[in-house]
């Protein structure tokens, strides 16, 4: 049975897994007695597990090589193609919008982006719960991807730290008998299933423990997890029962979407000693508190000037508003703290989305589910610019790794540097293609900065106006959904799966 499993394509195995997981949503709409909602999902689920199994007979006698490339083409369909499959119950189960909303619905929720394009209110909890499932299962595609696709090619933030050119098969992971990608996926998915679903499973006790709802609790778990953003209240997490004590749980594990290293240790970046010593997470800790303290002075020093303010409590609240918020979009989570508003308005002074965007384009930490740059890159150009200007004073020193340097390979500085570029080329012709479509220009750079650092709710924080997707037209929409997966898969993987020499075999 196994071996037949792994003999399987990698798309067609996602593809019943989507049609299993339907069922959880079907059983919930009947307990509700939500009949209309159920039968959406039970056919659905079935439809898709019977042309599944047809598919999969009628491929049993191919001859198909394994590689990770093809492997990495599937992970490409997932976010493309797989969505199409997921948004057929939510399409009939809502039964008051178009197939093309679903699909961008399921693109953005695979992704882990979390922007919707509907108010909370007007989906029943069903739907939230499968808006919730789709993010949580994107999620876990994406760690173990990771490990299992994207390293071993030297993409996603690896080539940074390896040896081999981006798109090129790093030989580290092709020792230990480990050479067929296939059984690398399946390890890997065995290895950190427990460890995914048991820190989901902790946050949501945690949560039901301190008065949240089962499904809005259970909700928030997967997002956190998956960093997705996802909720079903109007409100965002500021409006859970939990309150402020909820948010510090929310907080402590959103600190796994700064490195890999905290949860596992199965890939090249992060095979070092302890998280002290974790480049990435360091950065992060540093960041959130550089920024939190600087938001913090520029508050404080105008708050002199409002009569009436309660400072110490003004304070207090506006120092942890600041902090969770900012921990959140760095994640590229995008949750809101219950006291940001006081935050905000603690002085009278408003913080600008800037501050938002730019964390969210940082990212968090390699090979996690958080999007941006990446923590890892931004160390590599750190690190390089020191070097840099330490050679304009000592013109024949000779370097030497020092700190988190030793994980930096030599061409890593201008790996990072090449993502940088095309990151920023992707975000400026996505800014122009949604402006050319009729947004304004803020709009249009909160949209591509969204969409590329797969932070779904700034569609709603980073401006005055709030950008109402809904309200885009079709082909607006569609270009959405391709920054979101070009956010998510990146454009080094897609260059090298385009000039893969797979295709020419």
């Amino acid at each position: 049975m196994r071996q037949r499993l792994l003999d399987q394509p990698f798309f067609i195995l996602l593809s019943a897994i989507a049609g299993l997981v339907m069922y959880v949503p079907a059983t919930h709409a009947l307990a509700l007695r939500s009949f209309g909602e159920a039968r959406a999902f039970f056919y659905a689920g079935s439809l898709t597990l019977i042309l599944t199994v047809m598919v999969a007979i009628a491929m049993a006698s191919t001859l198909r090589q394994r590689s990770a490339m093809r492997n990495l083409a599937a992970l490409m369909a997932a976010f493309t193609l797989l969505p199409v499959i997921l948004a057929v119950p939510f399409y009939e189960a809502l039964a008051t919008t178009t197939f093309l909303n679903s699909y961008v619905e399921m693109v953005s929720s695979m992704t882990t982006t979390g922007a919707s394009l509907f108010e909370p209110a007007r989906l029943s909890p069903t739907l939230h719960l499968w808006r919730g499932m789709v993010g949580w299962l994107g999620g876990f595609l994406i760690w173990v991807a990771a490990s299992a696709i994207l390293a071993p090619l030297n993409l996603g933030g690896f080539e940074v730290t390896a040896t081999a050119e981006p798109g090129q098969s790093e030989t580290r992971f092709n020792q230990g008998g480990q050479t067929d990608p296939q059984l690398r996926i399946f390890r890997v998915a065995v290895q950190l299933l427990p460890i995914y679903a048991g820190l989901t499973l902790a946050v949501w006790v945690l949560l039901l423990v301190l008065g949240d709802p089962p499904l809005v609790a259970l909700m928030h778990g997967m997002a956190v997890l998956a960093t997705s953003g996802i909720t079903p209240l109007g409100g965002g997490v500021g409006a859970a029962p939990s309150g402020l004590a909820g948010e510090v749980v929310i907080a402590l594990f959103l600190l796994f979407g700064l490195s890999r290293l905290t949860f596992s240790s199965d890939t090249i970046t992060t095979a070092r000693r302890g998280i002290q010593h974790d480049p990435e997470f360091r950065l992060g800790v540093l960041l959130i508190l550089g920024v939190t303290l600087l938001l913090f002075l520029r508050h404080y020093l105008a708050s002199f000037q409002v009569v009436g303010q309660d400072s110490a409590l003004a304070a207090v609240r506006a120092l942890w508003g600041s902090m969770f918020t900012i921990l959140s979009f760095l994640t590229t989570t995008g949750f809101e703290s219950s006291t940001w508003d006081a935050a905000r308005d603690w002085s009278g002074l408003g913080t600008s989305g800037i501050v938002l965007m730019a964390l969210a384009l940082m990212g968090g930490g390699v090979a996690t589910t958080a999007g941006g740059v990446k923590l890892l890159r931004v160390w590599a150009l750190y690190l390089h610019g020191l070097r840099e200007m330490d050679r304009l004073v000592h013109p024949s020193s000779v370097g030497r790794a020092q700190g988190g340097g030793n994980r930096i390979a030599r061409r890593g500085a201008f790996h990072a540097w090449i993502f940088f570029m095309f990151f920023a080329m992707s975000l400026m012709v996505l800014t122009l293609t949604f402006a050319a479509l009729g947004s304004t220009f803020q709009q249009a750079m909160v949209l591509a900065i969204a969409a590329l650092t797969t932070t779904g709710p700034l569609v709603g924080s980073a401006s005055a106006a709030p950008v109402v997707l809904i309200e885009l037209g079709a082909t607006a929409k569609l270009i959405f959904c391709a920054g979101m997966v070009l956010g998510r898969l990146e454009l080094l993987a897609l260059i090298a799966l385009i000039s893969s020499s797979d295709w020419r075999n």
